[in-house]
């Protein structure tokens, strides 16, 4: 007969916090309560590609019909594998919804589930963090105009486009280095209170979606490929290529690896991004099209090298708490909650000041433009972040800081080339 110990009831708040872990998902699991209440995430039970196949068309039903009933697959705490039947129900509070209640019968088999062939690619989406590409993309893309619009060079776009590919690379393996090395710290495992898909890294080996070693081993795939267009545009460019872009390089692996790990170095981290992320990019794309270094094309990178801090900065408050456990002494964990909105308005401000000088300095009048719609949409997050400092509605501010920097840089570019 079966007892309350053969079936789990779990609830979760929206972004699948567990509130709420029973008696019988104790023993399905093997978690502890304190090991999972208010720490794990219900995805932490599914394998990773079954999530992001399923997961969301799972919830989504389960809003719209009332509940979803299915079979599927998860994993116990020992990395056992079964199968289990599971009823998926929304949560209500004063009318509300507040999460979700899934309620799991262990089954005798495991189940087939097919994964498609665009989950497996959005699995490498998620390993290396792609779609935060815009970052790196977005300055590289103002050092082509720089060239093009404000000096009127002839772009040799076969070398633009090599290093923009370069760029990416780099971009990249910086973010799986980062994954590896925030999971080979502990900081990861000590953060519980990231926001889903902003901040906290890819989760990617959380979700067992790739081990540590594949980790280490997908970024220095990336960084070689990186190597090796800068060594062809360093033979047929200059040294300069190899210069610049061993320095982005190093800059972004050192951001979390030993023994320098400059994101623990008390704001220290955030600067070095903001040069790697802007003006480094901008003066390297200014290199390969011309085969010169120029402070001006420097310069024009700042802007939005700034605002790419504030990206990173704004996604150290969901994870102060977790990275202060492992001595991530970046600007939130040293300066407190409170210091970010003045760090993050300081930097929102230089990047608008500067962005003005530039327009009277290369005669663009369009960048005044800019400035004033960044210090409007900048001034409207700097405004949330105070009404919402220490709630989980700060997600709002996270994702219209990366709006933001997509936004200006993109509307900066165009501002160069007319």
């Amino acid at each position: 007969m079966a007892t309350a110990l053969d079936r789990s009831v779990i609830t979760c708040d929206m972004e699948g916090v567990i509130d709420t872990f029973s008696d019988g998902a104790v023993h399905m699991f093997g978690y502890d309560r304190n090991e999972t209440v208010g720490k794990l995430r219900v995805s932490a039970f599914s394998p990773g590609q079954i999530v992001l196949q399923n997961l969301g068309t799972w919830l989504s039903t389960a809003v719209k019909e009332g509940e979803w009933v299915g079979e599927t697959n998860f994993i116990r705490k020992n990395g056992e594998q079964f199968g289990a039947k599971i009823r998926i129900t929304p949560t209500f509070k004063n009318g509300v919804q507040v999460g979700y209640c899934g309620v799991t019968e262990e089954l005798d088999v495991v189940v087939d589930v097919p994964i498609r062939t665009t989950t497996k690619a959005i699995t490498w989406l998620v390993i290396t963090r792609a779609p935060f590409l815009t970052a790196a993309l977005t300055p590289a893309f103002i050092g082509v105009a720089y060239v093009g619009g404000v000096l009127g060079l002839d772009v040799a776009w076969m070398y633009a486009t090599l290093a923009i590919v370069g760029v990416a690379l780099l971009h990249l393996a910086s973010n799986v280095f980062n994954d590896y090395f925030d999971v080979k710290s502990g900081t990861d495992q000590a953060n519980t209170k990231y926001f889903v898909q902003y901040s906290g890294g890819s989760r990617a080996i959380e979700m067992g979606l790739i081990d540590l070693n594949g980790t280490r081993n997908v970024a220095i795939g990336l960084a070689a490929l990186a190597v090796a267009i800068g060594i062809y545009l360093t033979y047929v460019v200059g040294i300069g290529v190899l210069i610049i872009g061993t320095s982005g390089l190093a800059l972004g692996y050192f951001y979390t690896a030993p023994p320098l790990r400059l994101v623990a170095r008390k704001g220290l981290g955030e600067i070095v991004i903001g040069m790697a992320f802007g003006p480094l990019i901008t003066l390297g794309m200014y290199y390969v099209c011309t085969g010169l270094y120029s402070l001006d094309a420097f310069l024009v990178g700042i802007p939005t090298g700034l605002l790419t801090t504030n990206i990173l900065l704004i996604n150290q408050i969901p994870d102060a708490e977790g990275d202060a456990k492992t001595g991530k002494n970046h600007l939130v964990v040293t300066y407190g909650y409170r210091a970010a909105i003045w760090f993050y308005l300081f930097f929102l401000t230089t990047s608008i000041g500067v962005t003005t000088w530039l327009g009277v300095y290369l005669s663009k009048p369009l960048l005044f433009a800019v400035a004033l719609i960044g210090l409007a949409y900048g001034g409207w997050i700097v405004s949330y972040m105070r009404q919402h400092l220490y709630d989980r509605t700060l997600v709002k501010a996270n994702v219209s800081t990366i709006y933001l920097q997509i936004l200006f840089a993109s509307l900066f570019a165009l501002s160069l080339l007319f």
